[in-house]
């Protein structure tokens, strides 16, 4: 197939001697045309920390050739599947997995990627191709919000990254010893018309989002309110946090929304200040 997938030079060191029989070649041909290309083990560690992996994670690589983005997320505690349609490198991958005693935790499947249930992941490894990546994201996206995707070198089209970090790599067996990590966390939908009751600030508040990806454009009215701004407004995951600065009753408030969406329903609290006076608010919005 027709992209670069993870190999295992440099494993052994950290597996040991068991390992070594296990290892594959830094740099090598797919089909002649797309080279094997390894993830350096710092940018392993590197996509894992910034996806936050740890106990409790489920972690699907895909692409996974020797296993070593699988077998670190099962060292930091999480449950691991590495997808690969190499069954050498499946082989090659257990092995290591054996090696190093995670196999309970670290797991290998040979198939397709866009096979793959992903369903059950929390977190998502890439190191693909970028045209591969972009076939990839509609089911990415349908992913549960919340889902950590990371990707080294290539991005997911037109959806922007939610954190990038880049880094030196002076081993990395292709390029200029540069690389790049993207992080970008599932979105929940939040594009629509939003309602909510609060008679004690404001009455009846509508909120208009509209959404591209993680983007939102939001306008903000209430019964009781007025001249509503929205200087900031921020969706990770189906965490939302919005703020609107405008006119309450007869005085201006600066009114800050943080709610988790599930569905069709946001809750969560509104903290309001006008510089003298705070007040709290529970509220539940409904599209």
């Amino acid at each position: 197939m027709n992209r670069r997938r993870l190999l295992g030079a440099g494993l052994a060191a950290l597996l040991g001697p068991a390992a070594a029989r296990a290892q594959m070649p830094a740099y090598a041909w797919d089909d002649g045309s797309v080279p094997f290309v390894v993830t350096p083990m710092e940018v392993v560690a590197r996509m894992l920390q910034l996806a936050d992996v740890g106990p409790g994670d489920t972690v699907i690589d895909l692409g996974s050739g020797d296993g070593r983005i699988v077998i670190e997320a099962a060292r930091r505690g999480a449950r691991a599947l590495g997808i690969e349609l190499d069954k050498s490198l499946v082989a090659a991958a257990e092995d290591n997995a054996r090696a190093a005693g995670l196999a309970e935790r670290a797991r290998f499947e040979a198939m397709d990627l866009f096979a793959a249930d992903l369903s059950a992941a929390t977190v998502v490894t890439l190191y693909l191709l970028p045209e591969l990546n972009a076939r990839l994201r509609p089911k990415l996206l349908a992913l549960t919000p919340g889902t950590r995707i990371v990707s080294h070198d290539a991005g997911l089209g037109d959806w922007p990254f939610d954190e990038r970090l880049e880094l030196r790599v002076p081993d990395k067996p292709v390029g200029v010893g540069f690389s790049r990590v993207e992080l970008w966390v599932v979105p929940a939908r939040v594009a629509g018309i939003w309602n909510l009751e609060l008679p004690e600030h404001g009455g009846r508040w509508t909120l208009r989002i509209a959404q591209r990806y993680q983007l939102l454009e939001v306008e903000v009215a209430a019964t009781g309110g007025r001249d509503f701004v929205v200087p900031g407004v921020r969706l990770r995951g189906a965490q939302l946090a919005l703020v609107t600065n405008g006119i309450v009753g007869r005085r201006a408030w600066r009114n800050v929304f943080s709610g988790t969406v599930e569905g069709g329903r946001i809750t969560g609290e509104l903290l309001a200040s006008d510089g003298n006076e705070s007040r709290s608010f529970a509220f539940t919005a409904v599209r």
